[in-house]
């Protein structure tokens, strides 16, 4: 039996140092699952692990591609797949950690199937975002496939900002003469590890003064000087993060300083809210206080090895 000890949650919870503790414990290695700290040009603003984290045990999908690629969660998802198999030839045993919930199940449980849709249809979609803007794409999924517009407002309201997704979806729904959500859940993918899903979490006070710190370690740390670099490629998909966003904004004058880093807490604080919302779905996971003693989550990890 193969196993995928998976460890979620919200961001700065604890999820590094706890990963590295499993891969020194079963003597394995980490995929990362984090959909910002694969882009080499970002790094402080990404929280990728220290140097010291990365020598701790041996990481994979961090800063291997660049801001300029254009890498999907279907990429993702094969290359991760690929990975795993290889180190299941030689360890029962891996670690998968992430944040970005929708790369987590691409791992997990795979994509639905959609498809092929006509390159004139996608152009003319792309084409009318250009000239109309992001309003443009959220009237037609809105139209085309209102429970899914619905679902996506009230679970995950960022995607409602992002072009990359928003434009997928409505050409799905315009090639196919579907909705969108009626290609989801179709298909069942097999895989071969059976997954033990560990979450982390802490009191909402908790997670929001962590959060606060973490960007304050930033600032002190350079963020600044590095979203100055990356500036002149702001409109890139991958800086459309927080913590870039906002300083971009500064940099572009809409805002001060003071006020573009109290704008990434709120808006890092309201990612972590998201991010719980999208793990705590899964029925399958059990969650720990990210301070507990982690021989607990050892002896529930083994206990699940024995069912």
């Amino acid at each position: 039996m193969k196993y995928l000890i998976t460890i979620v949650g919200p961001t700065a919870i604890g999820k590094t140092a706890l990963s590295i503790a499993l891969a020194q414990h079963f003597k394995c290695e980490i995929i990362s699952c984090d959909s910002r700290q694969f882009f080499k040009e970002m790094t402080i603003g990404t929280a990728v692990p220290s140097q010291e984290e990365l020598n701790a045990a041996k990481h994979h999908f961090i800063q291997n591609k660049s801001i300029f690629e254009n890498y999907t969660v279907g990429d993702y998802e094969k290359e991760a797949l690929l990975k795993l198999e290889e180190f299941y030839q030689n360890n029962d045993f891996a670690i998968l950690i992430g944040g970005s919930g929708l790369y987590v199940d691409a791992v997990l449980k795979g994509f639905d199937e959609f498809p092929e849709i006509a390159p004139e249809i996608r152009a003319e979609v792309n084409s009318n975002y250009e000239k109309l803007g992001i309003e443009y794409l959220q009237k037609q999924l809105k139209n085309l496939d209102p429970d899914y517009y619905q679902k996506i407002t009230i679970e995950n309201p960022q995607t409602l900002q992002n072009p990359q997704r928003m434009m997928r979806f409505v050409e799905v729904c315009i090639g196919s003469q579907k909705p969108y959500s009626s290609f989801l859940n179709q298909k069942k993918n097999n895989r071969n590890f059976t997954p033990i899903l560990i979450g982390l979490d802490a009191d909402r006070e908790v997670i929001y003064n962590r959060i606060n710190q973490r960007v304050d370690i930033m600032m002190n740390a350079g963020l600044l000087e590095e979203a100055k670099a990356l500036y002149p490629n702001k409109e890139l998909n991958a800086l459309q993060t927080v913590g870039y966003r906002e300083l971009f904004s500064y940099l572009d004058g809409e805002f001060t300083l003071p006020f573009a880093i109290e704008e990434i807490k709120k808006n890092t604080r309201r990612f972590s809210k998201r991010q719980l919302t999208w793990f705590k779905r899964n029925e399958d996971t059990r969650w720990f206080d990210y301070n507990i003693d982690r021989q607990k989550i050892f002896d529930y990890i083994n206990l699940k090895l024995k069912v």
